[in-house]
Parts: C-alpha cells; sequence; structure tokens
C-alpha cells in the first residue's frame, strides 16, 4: 500500500520515471524532520510516498504525538528507492536489528539517502554514512564519528548522495534540493514559491553561534538526560556496526541523473 501524490502540478513532459520515495516513520518519529520532504516530493506528478515501518498495522505515535499508519511494510516496500530517508525518532530504533538491516538493504541501492536531525544516527547505526560527510542536530553532533561519518556544521550537508539536515526546517531544503536534482532548477523554483519557503525566524537563535553560550547551555542542560540516552544507545549500536564488514562506502552511491 502507498500514498497517493498530495497534488499534482503540470511541470512540463518528464522522460524520468516516477519517484519513488521511503520515508521511515517508527515509534516517537518527529513529524517536523520528515513533512518538508514528504511535502515537496509528494507534490511532484506520479511520486509515490511510502511511509515505512515493519507493517501497516501498528499506530504509530510522533513527538509531540501526531498518530500516523505506515503505508508500506518493510516486505512490500520497492528494492529501489529514488530516496531513503529518516526523520528522529526513539533511541531504541538505534538498536532495532531488524529497522537497521531494511535500511542498510535498501540503502544499498537507493538513489539518495537523506536524514534529518537524530534520523542521521540511525541512517549511521545502519552503516549508510561511512566515510560521508552529514550533520544532525547540535545536542547529538558529536555522536556521528561513532559511525563512522565526518562530522560538518551546516543547515545542510551533501555529499555524493548522501545528504542530511539537522534543524527540522532542513527537511523543506532536503526536499526542494532533491526537486532541483530530479527535475531541474527551474521546478525547484517553482515550487519554493508555490509552498512560499521565505522562513523569517522570531528571534533569530536558531543555532548555537546565534543563540550565544548562556541559551546555549541552558538548552543543552535541559535536554540533557534524552542526550544521555542516545549516547549510551549509540555506544552500543557502535560497537554492533564495527562487528560487521563494510559493505558501503562514499564510492558505492551516485546523485547522477535518473537513467
Amino acid at each position: 500500500m502507498s500514498e497517493e501524490p498530495l497534488a499534482v502540478f503540470d511541470f512540463g513532459s518528464s522522460d524520468q520515471k516516477p519517484l519513488q520515495i521511503g520515508i521511515l516513520i517508527g515509534p516517537q518519529f518527529a513529524p517536523m524532520d520528515m513533512i518538508g520532504v514528504h511535502s515537496t516530493l509528494g507534490m511532484v506528478p506520479g511520486t509515490v510516498v511510502h511511509l515505512l515501518w515493519k507493517n501497516t498495522d501498528d499506530l504509530l505515535d510522533g513527538t509531540p504525538s501526531f498518530p500516523m499508519y505506515a503505508t508500506t511494510s518493510f516486505e512490500d516496500c520497492p528494492k529501489e528507492l529514488d530516496l531513503l530517508f529518516a526523520p528522529a525518532m526513539a533511541p531504541e530504533v538505534l538498536e532495532d536489528e531488524e529497522v537497521l538491516t531494511f535500511l542498510a538493504d535498501r540503502g544499498a541501492r537507493s538513489r539518495w539517502i537523506g536524514a534529518t536531525c537524530a534520523g542521521s544516527l540511525l541512517m549511521g547505526a545502519a552503516g549508510l554514512l561511512r566515510g560521508y560527510r552529514a550533520t544532525t542536530n547540535f545536542q547529538v553532533h558529536h555522536l556521528l564519528s561513532r559511525f563512522g561519518a565526518v562530522p560538518e556544521h551546516g543547515n545542510i550537508v551533501e555529499d555524493g548522495n548522501r545528504i542530511t539536515a539537522g534543524p527540522a526546517s532542513g527537511s523543506f531544503e532536503i526536499g526542494l534540493r532533491l526537486v532541483q536534482n530530479f527535475y531541474g532548477d527551474e521546478v525547484a523554483r517553482e515550487m519554493e514559491l508555490t509552498i512560499e519557503y521565505a522562513p523569517t525566524p522570531l528571534f533569530g537563535v536558531g543555532t548555537p553561534n546565534l543563540a550565544g553560550s548562556e541559551l546555549t547551555k541552558r538548552t543543552l542542560d535541559r535536554s540533557a538526560p534524552l542526550t544521555a540516552i542516545v549516547d549510551t544507545v549509540t555506544e552500543r549500536a557502535a560497537r554492533r556496526l564495527e562487528a560487521r564488514p563494510s559493505d558501503t562506502s562514499p564510492a558505492s552511491g551516485s546523485a547522477s541523473g535518473r537513467k
């Protein structure tokens, strides 16, 4: 089962095959991390957006509560995707063998691999960021290296066919960047206007550098209990990954156009 496109815009004729977009959702997934990718790519005519989980029976709650069913099970997910994408979700998913095996399998053949926030750690735990530059949210940015990634600060970090973001707004920026890659500048420009993507932050403190040391420290202190859990889980997940042979590398994927 898969979702119908959210809307259809006539972007002119195209010889491309319809896009197959896979977005992982799961326990305590963060809707804000994936809604931009879901919306922008889902608007393109013919695109099929798969909301992926182990099965389509369980009602999955986001954080804050945002109930949603998966539309496509792991078993029914297409073997080859144009994008495999992950938002942040519950820390225990980083140790879920079924999820990690699925991500590693589909990621090895996906045209693009993307993630926002702690979804980058999940892709890392699946072995999909070894040797790639990547980013995640600032609270856990230092944990990326445990999975062989090269941590880099930035709203969006793109390396080969890996594209990651730290802030939730990055989901929209990843979506627009991939519309550009798949369909060209003009379509991406029209899409940016269509969704009126022109962020105007209320306070302009959306990064540690902008926020300053006092606000950053207070925010880190407030999130410390959850960060400690993620720290412990990623340490175990990294040991699991080290025990597996490296089957992905920067040369294994390509961001080239669809053939």
